[in-house]
């Protein structure tokens, strides 16, 4: 086991390194820093006055490890446009997005898996085709469809739910909740519905393909055989089963519902990290991109490690597989 977590842990440090590479090719060589951080009135000797300062004029190589040291400390620089730390504006933006996410992911789990293995179970049920031809919609449409379309139904139409905004928040330190009040309640309902209806579906198609597979092994016939109980076959056998492909499957989807936020509070004037990245792909703010994606990926890398963890955990297959390789 412990071998296995260092494996995972070195790789995730070898991602991250890429990103961060990627990142300080973004942030040094689109574009000139310099240009951007000075006004046209600046002279040629500010310019190379300030180039130093900045240590543009070093090697590749030591401007790289102090991008990744100055990374790892959360230090990403001033924005352009707003001429604020990074990390002070990432860190305002993070509750939101995170919240909205955490809901999301909440919904896609509890109506997906249920709905997963109702259609599993009743496969010529009417219900079983409304809910798979329903979830089609969530595949299908794009999420700004979808978002502008609840807008014009219950915030328009019928004036239910605000349209955009996070309503009332509460501030707890420097974290900012919206869970506290009616209005934030209210708010986050029609956007977290945007972004979990592609996740939605694909759970429940996951966990209905599964379930279909399972039910036809022979460890299920032997189950039948024995006089177990529907209940206990489908419960306690066919879905512990079913569920190990999902947790992969899920561990993933949360990690691109943060990095696919974008456009769901685009649309909904959401005020996340989302949001903040696509003004600053508007104004080419660099160091907000930079610690934009560098952020995502590390949501990323740390949420397949735990997805990785977890089925080792839940899947005794691969932990026999491991034994007998070592022995």
């Amino acid at each position: 086991m412990l071998s296995y977590v260092i494996k995972r842990l070195l790789q995730s440090v070898a991602v991250m390194l890429f990103v961060a590479f990627i990142c300080f090719v973004l942030s040094n060589y689109v574009g000139d820093p310099v240009n951007n951080m000075v006004g046209q009135e600046a002279t040629i000797a500010d310019r190379a006055a300030l180039r130093q300062e900045l240590g543009l004029n070093d090697p590749i190589v030591f401007q790289f490890g102090r991008f990744v040291s100055r990374a790892v400390r959360g230090d990403f620089g001033i924005s352009y446009r707003m001429q604020r730390p990074v990390k002070v504006l990432l860190k305002e933006r993070l509750p939101a997005t995170l919240e909205l996410v955490f809901v999301s992911a909440l919904l896609a789990l509890f109506i997906g898996i249920p709905c997963g293995v109702y259609t599993g179970l009743h496969r010529d049920n009417w219900l079983s085709r409304v809910i798979l031809s329903t979830s089609l919609v969530g595949v299908s449409l794009p999420t700004f469809v979808t978002g502008i379309l609840l807008i014009y139904i219950f915030a328009v139409t019928f004036n239910l739910l605000p349209s955009y905004g996070r309503g009332t928040v509460v501030k707890a330190g420097f974290w900012t909740t919206g869970f506290l009040t009616a209005s934030g309640l209210k708010a986050i309902i029609l956007p977290s519905i945007t972004l979990c209806l592609y996740q939605l579906a694909l759970i429940l198609r996951i966990v209905r393909s599964e379930m279909l597979e399972v039910l036809r092994t022979d460890y299920i016939k032997f189950a039948r055989a024995r006089g177990l109980t529907n209940r206990a076959i489908h419960f306690g056998h066919a879905l512990k089963n079913t569920l190990i492909p999902v947790i992969t499957v899920t561990g993933l989807q949360v990690g691109s519902l943060i990095a696919f936020s974008i456009i769901t509070e685009t649309v909904f004037q959401w005020p996340g990290m989302g949001f903040l990245f696509i003004q600053a792909v508007l104004f080419a703010d660099i160091p907000i991109m930079a610690a934009y994606m560098t952020l995502v990926a590390l949501f990323f890398v740390i949420i397949n490690l735990i997805v990785d963890l977890l089925y080792f955990v839940v899947d005794p297959r691969l932990r026999i597989e491991r034994r007998v390789a070592g022995a």
